[in-house]
């Protein structure tokens, strides 16, 4: 049995950039296991399974470990690869998950806005010890929200330096701990760990804006914000709330088109 594949590299304009995902359009589903050992061997932060359904789609998504429950750049990417490689002509195409319906708008800039919907959030009232002993820094204003812990911090510079203990942020339970601050370059920066999940750090993290966003937009004063988030490959996002949901939009470029031999 052969499986198409697309890599496509998410919330860049460059090859190399940005987070790359793997893109799997299939005729039926494959057995769990199957799509997680596709998973593993490809090796990236997410691979996206994504079956027609119901007169639309049905999107999975999959890190070398695990099934997460919400992926942001994959479906930026399923998108792009729909758009540009499967003759998808509408400007909006809609991807039913676990999380609801997700929705992938074609702006006439190339952009594509991932319309998602809003995280909520509250204080940590206990911070769990693992997140200051894993990030190696004082930590002081955490929020939990429906996936990760969300650590503020002072400045990008304390952002930029962290040097985590991943052994010991994988003993925190949930999917993984965000740490964001005021940008230099943009209304606010961050960086994403999620090695309870098998990835020690995102290079760029959509479901983490739908966190990220409602909190900047409250602290700021305004829905309308970019973001960069300081992986080394870097991810450039501009956010919007709008009402219950983020708009997050960013680019795409394709890497890599082949079939799975299985």
């Amino acid at each position: 049995m052969t499986i198409p594949i697309y890599q496509a590299d998410a919330f860049t304009e460059k090859t190399f950039g940005g987070n790359p995902a793997a893109v799997c359009s299939l005729k039926e589903w494959l057995p769990d296991a199957l799509m997680q050992n596709i998973a593993l061997e490809n090796n990236l932060a997410e691979t996206a399974f994504i079956v027609a359904e119901n007169n639309g789609y049905r999107i999975r998504w999959f890190t070398p470990t695990v099934e997460v429950d919400l992926c942001g750049h994959a479906t930026l990417a399923a998108a792009h690869i729909f758009f540009n490689h499967l003759q998808y002509k509408q400007k909006e195409i809609g991807f039913h998950s676990k999380s609801g319906l997700l929705k992938v708008i074609r702006q006439k800039n190339g952009q594509l806005t991932l319309d998602f919907p809003c995280d909520h959030f509250e204080k940590a009232t206990a911070i769990p010890p693992a997140i200051e002993e894993g990030l190696k820094i004082d930590v002081t204003e955490v929020y939990k929200g429906r996936f990760d812990y969300m650590v503020v911090a002072n400045s990008q510079q304390t952002v930029e330096n962290l040097q985590p203990d991943f052994k010991t942020l994988a003993t925190v339970k949930s999917r993984g701990v965000l740490v964001t601050a005021p940008g230099k370059e943009s209304d606010f920066v961050s960086r994403c760990f999620f090695p309870q999940s098998g990835i020690d750090e995102d290079p760029v993290t959509g479901s983490a804006h739908t966190l990220l966003t409602p909190y900047w937009a409250g602290t700021l004063g305004r829905n309308r914000l970019t973001a960069i988030q300081l992986s080394a490959r870097r991810g450039y996002l501009d956010c919007e709330l709008s009402g219950n949901r983020v708009l997050m939009s960013g680019y795409a470029v394709t890497y890599m088109k082949g079939e799975i031999i299985v």
